[in-house]
């Protein structure tokens, strides 16, 4: 991949479900070496575009370059170049976590030497060091999450897909992970793809946002030039822009959920 080339880039990138259309003509372009989040309600379409992206669900029309190579034309030149962190984690569960990043490793082609090399660092960056010889079927959601994160990580890809990553991991290890990803992209010129519906965290992590709507794009690109395309102040929030873009209504609704909120009720009767 060209220094000059997008890391990603979707042409009218659609997929259907039957009558349901998760994502609708989708046109996106993210830069080599960014850490790019994508944001949307839930069902608005943003794991369906992540699966399409790293060729584990063909689109019903349009198409999408990752890493320079055509997601329908050229599937394995894109998944030797990326790594993935699904929300829907697929884990084997009798193996430990150690022999599960091990597979992960010889099945991108690093040579045994190598992985041995570089497993005890990413466990122990995860703080997964002393539960590498247990089987996963008895770890927590959360050290679950960390195993497949350094599955991702093992080969070095040169653009990771993370749909939800820090969902249910601690924040000594979230804070751990942030600064390598952070690293990576700094030095290495490694592209970050992630999911998350936490607004502070993508507003403190993220060098641009894309927002999906309804399986459409809203809004593109760096924080500041959503919050313009908004209309609202440079200190606004990125939940406040996101609410915006999408037409969302913040507040509940005095007048249906009254009953729940006490909203315009007397005095003696709340």
């Amino acid at each position: 991949m060209s220094a000059n080339a997008a890391a990603i880039r979707t042409a009218e990138l659609t997929r259907r479900f039957g009558q349901l259309t998760a994502v609708d003509q989708l046109n996106l372009e993210v830069p080599r070496g960014v850490i790019f989040g994508f944001l949307g309600p839930n069902g608005a379409g943003k794991s369906t575009t992540i699966n399409m992206l790293t060729s584990l669900l063909p689109p019903t029309s349009g198409t999408a370059t990752v890493a320079g190579h055509d997601i329908i034309a050229q599937p394995l030149e894109v998944k030797r170049r990326i790594g993935v962190a699904p929300e829907g984690l697929s884990l084997y569960e009798r193996l430990t976590a150690s022999e599960q990043i091990e597979l992960a490793g010889r099945l991108h082609g690093l040579p045994r030497d190598e992985i041995l090399r570089r497993i005890p660092p990413l466990l122990e960056l995860l703080e997964l060091g002393g539960a590498a010889n247990k089987m996963i079927l008895d770890y927590s959601a959360g050290m679950k999450k960390k195993t497949a994160l350094a599955c991702a990580l093992i080969h070095v890809p040169e653009i990771l897909f993370l749909d939800e990553p820090f969902e249910g991991i601690d924040p000594i290890s979230t804070r751990a992970l942030k600064g390598l990803l952070r690293e990576m992209v700094d030095q290495r010129g490694t592209t970050v793809f992630f999911s998350t519906h936490v607004m502070e965290l993508a507003e403190r992590f993220c060098d641009q946002v894309g927002i999906i709507n309804k399986g459409r794009l809203a809004g593109l690109g760096p924080i500041a030039d959503l919050r313009a395309a908004a209309g609202l102040a440079e200190d606004a929030s990125l939940e406040e822009v996101f609410v915006r873009t999408v037409g969302a209504k913040a507040d509940a609704d005095d007048e249906l959920l009254g009953w729940l909120t006490g909203a315009g009720r007397p005095a003696a009767e709340v």
